[in-house]
């Protein structure tokens, strides 16, 4: 970032600035941030269950080959993608205290299910539900969390949430290994008790996140007049809400125009590379807790400097390097190895790309359509991740696999300088309108367009 974008951003974060008030920020985190990482952590757990199940029994009790397994897998995809937009768009309307916890209660229900088929079609018909009540969570969440934090401090939240799911990589192995001792208990197999157990911790824990997840800063109950007030004067002059609630309301031109920016398309594009999926696949604990540390340490560095391309750079390399040396090698320690920089460099990458988007993009509806075209793309690599770690690139070389997400990894640090390079560009123009004209003659209703929006490079 120039010292003309840091001023400029400068003069917009500071002008209802508050150092005693600012503080409010470390009381968002302690009620807002463990509920969420907990919506996140049992969606990961309900994701990866049905590997932990496959290793106990679950392919062979319901007759199923290496193929159809694949393809249960990608039937939860199917829905799941096509939910992600539409649930977005009306988290608003409905309000995120009621859909994010219904959606939840759902998907627990249907994972508990899982535990009583009986048969193939009975595991792709839940499989189906599974993604369709699942879909609109995690562009759910960023979308959420945007507007509860400035843009410049939002991706040390997004990734405290996100990296969750590392230590879920390690939990739920452990978990699943407790659970199939249960195995013959109430006559069903050890493998029908990890979803049973998992889906009804998930619904409890659904149903009480109806009391437990706030509704949005001005309605918190758990903050002052005084507090409420500054956290809404904030979030409007760092530009993560609207200056007027009505900039925000719901609006079909403001979908069409998130479908045009460039700069939307290029970190949904990226997320759309695989990365998700690599952790279920290449298995380890101990790459998981580097990847979890390491996540903490760069988004507190993103946030301080507004960094969200570099960041994203810097994640592209440790997975092209990691990804290079698992292709390269054939001794198992150095495989082993590469885990440690391919998963760390996934797991930074995509909180970087999430809130680069949620950053980047105004108003509301904008931001809302942005943010799921994303995970639209994130879950279209899933499908890609899953056919190719898995028939099409088989254990344990996965040669056909590791190219691939090679060549992503490259395409991810060139398409991450270009989009740097554009918002750059597009910044110093608005620096520019700024210093020929006041905000008062700049036109309403123009969002991350405004030159008041100076964009996160």
């Amino acid at each position: 970032m120039t010292d003309t974008e840091k001023a400029s951003v400068g003069s917009i974060d500071e002008t209802v600035f508050d150092a005693k008030l600012d503080k409010v920020w470390r009381k968002v985190d302690i009620y807002v941030l463990p509920v969420v990482a907990m919506f996140y952590l049992l969606s990961f757990l309900d994701r990866t269950n049905l590997g932990n199940a496959r290793v106990a029994g679950l392919q062979t009790d319901l007759k199923m080959n290496n193929y159809e397994y694949c393809v249960a897998l990608t039937v939860t995809y199917i829905p799941y993608i096509i939910a992600e937009l539409p649930s977005n768009l009306v988290l608003k309307a409905v309000g995120p205290n009621l859909l994010l916890p219904t959606m939840l209660t759902l998907w627990g229900i249907v994972t508990t299910l899982q535990g009583v088929v009986t048969t193939y079609q009975g595991l792709l018909a839940c499989r189906f539900f599974l993604g369709l009540c699942e879909g609109g969570v995690f562009p759910g969440l960023v979308l959420y969390l945007s507007f509860w934090y400035p843009r410049r401090q939002l991706q040390s939240r997004i990734s405290a949430f996100f990296s969750t799911a590392s230590l879920s990589g390690a939990f739920s192995g452990l978990l699943a290994y407790g659970i199939i001792r249960m195995n013959g208990v109430g006559h069903r197999p050890g493998w029908a008790w990890i979803f049973i157990l998992e889906g009804l911790f998930t619904v409890l824990f659904g149903l009480s996140s109806f009391l437990t997840l706030p509704h949005s800063p001005g309605r918190a109950r758990f903050l002052t007049e005084e507090e409420k007030e500054y956290v809404v004067a904030r979030l409007r002059e760092t530009g993560a809400t609207g200056l007027q609630d009505e900039a925000d309301s719901f609006s079909w031109n403001e979908i069409w125009k998130a479908f045009t920016l460039p700069h939307v398309f290029t970190p949904s594009i990226l997320s759309g590379l695989g990365y998700t999926n690599v952790d279920a696949q290449l298995y380890s604990v101990p790459p998981f807790a580097a990847a979890f540390v390491v996540s903490i340490v760069v988004s507190y560095l993103s946030d301080r400097y507004g960094a969200r391309g570099i960041v994203t750079i810097f994640s592209g390399i440790l997975a092209t390097i990691g990804f290079a040396m698992f292709y390269a090698s054939h001794s198992p320690h150095i495989k082993y190895g590469s885990l440690f920089l391919s998963i760390t460099g996934a797991y930074n990458g995509a909180p970087a790309l999430s809130t680069w988007n949620a950053n980047n993009t105004a108003p509301y509806t904008r931001r809302a359509t942005a943010i799921a075209i994303g995970f639209i793309m994130t879950n279209s690599g899933g499908i890609l991740a899953t056919w190719l770690l898995g028939t099409l690139s088989p254990a344990p070389l996965y040669t056909k696999a590791t190219l691939t997400l090679l060549i992503f990894s490259i395409l991810m640090v060139v398409f991450s300088a270009m989009n740097i390079g554009y918002l750059a560009s597009q910044n110093r123009k608005k620096a520019t309108i700024r210093d020929t004209t006041s905000r008062e003659d700049e036109a309403l209703g123009l969002g991350d367009r405004s030159a008041w929006f100076p964009y996160s490079l």
